[in-house]
């Protein structure tokens, strides 16, 4: 029935679309949403063609219309209309499931985005962007030392080095010197030698993805144009000709990220024999290849430090060059020193025998007191930015940025110590033949749970005020629909819908709360497992009882809970891999998540707007330059983003061409306020001012979309008063069956939809004559 009623309006929307004069085509282009929609569904046709585009993303039109331009006489009333489906980039094969391994990439690569609007603060903005740069890099480095925990320390070191656990793992019995009787690969430094190939494979992982992705999506070049001046811009980057052509910042933050992952395997290899080398046992020939190779590795990490923080982001220009040499060499400068590491390690060593942990607590350490300082930092940045030209929308006062980076963090840790504790429980049975994980691990475990009490608490008291606004809302909808027979039920569900849509604002406080806590409770980790030394049952025996037992208590559920939560991780990318639909619900996680660039770490998911983006500004400035028609771009939820975007990159003459014409739309619901310096009031008002007209459409009951709040000082408000929903609160000869709540879906079973294009449509005119062949098609 939604359906029917769907295409019901949109062949009544073609018939009110009447153009002033036939000889001038008008277009539509249809941009969907997050999760993807077909060409069928968006052009209400079964039969449609591809014009133009590939497998990834395309433009569709109706098979009746793809010649439309040259037969104008023929050409039905009401404007030609295209879709652009893009949901191939971020929901294709199975293995788009890998990049669940890059969460924390693809969280901290936001906080880059999130800075609040500045004015005259450009080394203060750089300082910014340099500061979300290096705590990517820390999490680099997290994520590769914890294979090495797994792969050198727990595996190799311990457990092969343990009669016990080597006699429950067979395949470890090569490694082990009592079960081999020692072998050439029992001894220590070899086996960690032949382990390192773990953490090895998974930088060269990330490698290839990174590379993968890049040629796909970063090689696909914008329009080539001079860039506006900033007054012109709305002081957002967004319209600058290069902002979606990252190639070479990509490039070379992937040979730097691709270098750390290599040093720090190379770094766990060569402290564990140098330390064994400058004890009583050792040589010093040994110790001072060990005290050269150290050194070297430091040099090498400070080159690697200086990439990431030599140079950000060029956007006013299209940036060709690549650094080819650079890219090529420092990686393989890494790689020289991990093969040199690996050798060194190997060397016979009488005497040295494996007992205890590998020194995983003090680069544990040094990575969460390094993350937590340039959280710190990167927080009285963003206040200062925020100080310039405060934004009362601007989530947690333009803290939005510090939080989201402590999340990637927390969520960095949290995958860490999960697979570290996973596989110690799964080689230590009994739990008394190794030593475990390195000791802050259990600490960072021992915080979760105070940490879901705090979560708890906090939504148990959303959920009482959400259920305060919904007894308001009560009244509201009966005001809304006035007259008629009342049904309770009907009026509390559409009340609770409306509720419930309003959680979306309060995202600020939920994330600025977790955020919080999860630094106060990381710095509590890190002091007591460096001041005791201990995990935290070990460290209450000798206080009070209560005190003891909730430690007890505590390290034992986050345990378990980190240990749940690595297992439900690779389940769920086991079967995104395998289930086509449960890839679809990845896809939408990423259709929100990677539509900024990568700018802060190369190993994110690649974002999909540089291949969107240029395909929308190419595909209507090639319309406006053909036939000098009307162009009336129509985006739903994260399309409307696109659309915006896309329309930032055109000409100034082209785009006042164009309308705009968005409805589900989270422009200033979620980017504007998670993303000022680039959504914000000032540059939402001045793409209002540049475009011909722009009419947005949104519903109460909707949690994603809202209105764009921009003022009616450029022409005509922006903002449609809230649209019904649902259409009838009860049965009517229109609507002889109930009619649904649609939320967030089906905007254009709304007449409403179709009268604002047929305004829209009627405002614009060609400003200049047609500059081609109008007959020729621009397909």
């Amino acid at each position: 029935m939604e359906r029917v009623q769907e295409h019901a309006v949109a062949s009544e929307a073609d018939d009110l679309a009447v153009r002033p004069d036939k000889t001038e085509p008008a277009l539509e282009l249809l941009v969907h949403g997050v999760g993807g929609a077909t060409p069928e569904e968006m052009l209400g046709d079964p039969r449609t063609v591809r014009i133009t585009g590939d497998d990834t993303a395309a433009v569709f039109r109706r098979a009746t219309d793809v010649d439309a331009e040259s037969r104008p006489a023929d050409r039905p009333t009401g404007p030609i209309r295209e879709a652009y489906v893009w949901c191939n980039l971020t929901s294709g094969n199975g293995t788009r499931a890998l990049w669940l391994l890059l969460l924390p990439f693809m969280v901290v690569n936001l906080a880059h985005w999130m800075r609040p609007t500045a004015r005259g603060r450009k080394r203060t903005v750089r300082f910014y962007g340099l500061l979300v740069r290096l705590a990517g890099l820390t999490l680099t480095v997290l994520l590769v030392a914890a294979a090495c925990e797994v792969a050198l320390d727990l595996a190799a070191w311990q457990c092969a080095g343990t009669r016990a656990c080597a006699d429950r793992h067979t395949w470890l019995g090569f490694l082990s010197p009592t079960v081999s009787h020692d072998s050439w690969w029992s001894r220590p430094g070899r086996r960690l030698a032949l382990a390192a190939l773990v953490p090895t494979a998974l930088t060269v992982l990330l490698w290839y993805l990174s590379r993968r992705t890049w040629s796909a999506y970063e090689s696909q070049q914008p329009m080539s144009r001079r860039p506006e001046p900033d007054d012109q811009t709305g002081r957002t980057s967004l319209g600058r000709p290069g902002f979606w052509y990252g190639r070479r910042l990509v490039a070379r933050l992937r040979a730097a990220h691709t270098a750390a992952g290599l040093l720090t395997v190379a770094a766990a290899v060569t402290v564990t024999a140098s330390r064994f080398d400058r004890g009583p046992e050792g040589t010093r020939t040994l110790a001072t290849l060990g005290a050269l190779l150290e050194t070297a590795l430091a040099g090498v990490a400070f080159g690697v430090v200086y990439v990431v923080c030599r140079r950000g982001r060029s956007e006013n220009r299209l940036d060709q060059a690549l650094d080819r040499r650079l890219v090529r060499r420092l990686p393989l400068g890494a790689l020289l020193l991990l093969l040199l590491a690996l050798l060194y390690a190997g060397w016979s060593r009488p005497g040295w025998e494996s007992s205890g942990r590998l020194p995983g607590d003090a680069a544990f350490g040094g990575i969460a007191l390094a993350q937590g300082l340039l959280v710190i930092a990167l927080a009285v940045v963003a206040h200062l930015l925020y100080r310039t030209g405060p934004d009362p929308r601007a989530a947690m006062r333009g803290l939005g940025g510090p939080a989201v980076t402590m999340l990637a963090c927390a969520l960095g840790g949290v995958m860490s110590g999960g697979v570290s504790q996973r596989v110690s429980d799964w080689l230590d049975g009994t739990g008394t033949s190794i030593a475990g994980p390195p000791v802050l691990l259990t600490w960072q475990a021992s915080v979760i749970p105070p940490l879901l009490v705090v979560v708890l608490v906090l939504c148990a008291g959303l959920g009482r005020r959400t259920w305060r606004l919904r007894r308001t809302e009560l009244a509201a909808v009966a005001r809304d629909y006035p007259g008629g027979r009342k049904d309770h039920v009907r009026t509390a569900r559409i009340a609770s819908t409306r509720a419930m849509a309003t959680l979306t604002d309060r995202g600020p406080l939920l994330v600025a709360v977790i955020s919080t806590a999860t630094l106060l409770l990381g710095a509590g980790a890190l002091v007591g497992a460096f001041t005791t030394d201990r995990t935290p049952e070990q460290a209450g025996e000798e206080t009070y009882a209560f005190v003891h037992g909730t430690a007890q208590t505590s390290q034992g559920l986050g345990s378990w809970m980190i240990g749940l939560g690595f297992i439900l991780f690779v389940t769920w990318g086991r079967r995104a891999y395998k289930d086509a639909s449960a890839r679809r619900t990845i896809g939408i996680l990423w259709d929100v998540g990677t539509f900024w660039p990568r700018a802060a770490h190369p190993f994110a998911p690649p974002c999909y707007a540089e291949r969107a983006v240029p395909d929308l500004t190419w595909r209507m400035a090639t319309w406006t330059h053909a036939t000098g028609g009307r162009l009336v771009i129509s985006g739903h939820s994260q399309g409307s983003v696109l659309a915006a975007a896309a329309a930032w990159q055109l000409k100034p003459a082209q785009r006042k061409r164009v309308a705009l014409l968005t409805y589900g739309s989270p422009l200033e619901r979620l980017y504007g306020r998670w993303f000022p310096a680039h959504f914000g009031p000032a540059a939402l008002d001045r793409l209002h001012c540049e475009v011909d007209c722009w009419r947005n459409l949104y519903r109460l009951t909707d949690p994603i979309g809202g209105p764009v709040r921009v003022s009616g000082d450029c022409g005509p408000e922006v903002d449609h008063e809230p649209l019904k929903d649902p259409l009838e609160y009860g049965r009517t000869a229109r609507h002889p069956l109930p009619a649904p709540i649609l939320g967030h879906s089906d905007y254009q079973a709304d007449p409403a939809f179709a009268e604002e294009r047929e305004r829209l449509l009627a405002r614009l005119r060609p400003e200049v004559p047609p500059q081609g062949n109008s007959g020729r098609s621009s397909a």
